[in-house]
C-alpha cells in the first residue's frame, strides 16, 4: 500500500470567504465621510434648536428633535451598518423596519413618560406664597 491512499483529501481552502469579501457593499471613505458629515449636522441642528429656541415652542422643539433622530439613525444604519434593500436577501431590510417600530415605540414611550412625570410629579408654583 502506498502513502499516496492513506492521504485524505483536503478541500481548497477559500481565501475570500475567509477574509469576509463576499458580494455585499462595503463602504468606502466617501460613503463613511458622508455618513459622518450627516451626523455631525444632525447632532448640530438639535443643539442650536434648543440653544437659540427658534420654534418657539417647546413641544415644537421636542418633535423636531425626534425628527432628528429618526434621520440620524437611518443615517447610521446605511452609512455605517450597510443596510439596503439588496444585501443578504432582504433581511437588512426588515431589520431596518424593525428597528424603525421599536425606535418609534421608545421615542413616543420615553416623550409620554417625560410628559406625564411633568403633569402628575411637579407641584403648582405659586409665586406670591414664596415669603
Amino acid at each position: 500500500m502506498s502513502s499516496e491512499t492513506n492521504v485524505q483529501h483536503q478541500p481548497d481552502y477559500d481565501a475570500d470567504a475567509a477574509h469576509g469579501d463576499d458580494e455585499h457593499a462595503h463602504g468606502s471613505f466617501r460613503d463613511y465621510m458622508i455618513g459622518f458629515l450627516l451626523s455631525v449636522v444632525l447632532t448640530a441642528i438639535p443643539f442650536w434648536l434648543v440653544m437659540s429656541g427658534a420654534l418657539g415652542s417647546n413641544q415644537l422643539t421636542a418633535f423636531a428633535i425626534m425628527g432628528f433622530a429618526v434621520v440620524q439613525i437611518v443615517v447610521h444604519m446605511v452609512f455605517f451598518l450597510h443596510m439596503n434593500g439588496k444585501s443578504e436577501g432582504g433581511w437588512t431590510m426588515l431589520a431596518l423596519v424593525f428597528t424603525l417600530i421599536i425606535v418609534v415605540i421608545v421615542l413616543a414611550g420615553s416623550l409620554w413618560v417625560m410628559y406625564h412625570l411633568n403633569t402628575n410629579m411637579m407641584p403648582p408654583h405659586d409665586m406670591r406664597q414664596v415669603p
